[in-house]
């Protein structure tokens, strides 16, 4: 662990979708299936802390637009935060999130060149048995749901050069809802690529 770095720590589960198809091609670093990447991901954060801020039971959502292959950066972001967090626990999200504080996130967040905005909004995550679903209200409504592999149970994906969470492999899914409005962005997609697991982000 770096120690010039602050004490922190993120456990919980996560799930993204985009407008890829199944697979996304970006993780493999290769160019999105329509050209450019338009990506929402979810956070649903069962325990963590940054320094003595405790993030329990928290959620944080990020909508990404990268005009092209990922890894060559260009990405336009925007955050959302939990409206139930506090403000000590809304500046431990900003900074884990905005990758001021090292760690997995910093280098995904280190590909963003513009920043549409960060909010405090009211948003659920919810799971049930092989889905998972974000809703904000007026903003962002997103659910997936688990492909089955060939040898039972869910297809996965693991180790692979571009990911969101590099300590579970992820679990391969696909959108039955996908829309998004803000910041001058109107998406709205179903059938397309989506991703989930727990993670672990730490510096």
């Amino acid at each position: 662990m770096n120690t010039s770095l602050p004490d922190w720590r993120l456990q919980g589960r996560y799930f993204e979708t985009c407008n890829c198809e199944i697979s996304c091609p970006c993780i493999w670093l290769q160019p999105p299936t329509e050209g450019e990447c338009k990506l929402l991901a979810a956070w649903h954060i069962d325990n963590g802390h940054l320094e003595g801020t405790q993030l329990d039971g928290l959620n944080v959502a990020l909508a990404c637009h990268a005009p092209g292959n990922m890894i060559k950066g260009g990405w336009s972001a925007a955050l959302y935060l939990d409206a139930s967090a506090d403000s000590q626990q809304i500046e431990a999200l900003t900074r884990i999130f905005t990758g001021m504080v090292g760690g997995h996130l910093s280098v995904l967040l280190g590909f963003v060149g513009k920043v549409w905005g960060i909010k405090q909004v009211v948003m659920s995550y919810s799971e049930a048995d092989d889905s998972r679903r974000l809703s904000i209200p007026g903003i962002a409504e997103a659910e997936i749901q688990s492909i089955s592999g060939i040898r039972g149970g869910e297809a996965q994906i693991d180790n692979p050069p571009l990911c969101v969470v590099t300590s579970h492999p992820a679990i391969v899914a696909k959108s039955k809802q996908f829309s998004y409005t803000d910041y001058g962005q109107a998406w709205e997609f179903s059938e397309r690529n989506g991703y989930h697991s727990e993670f672990i982000y730490h510096p």
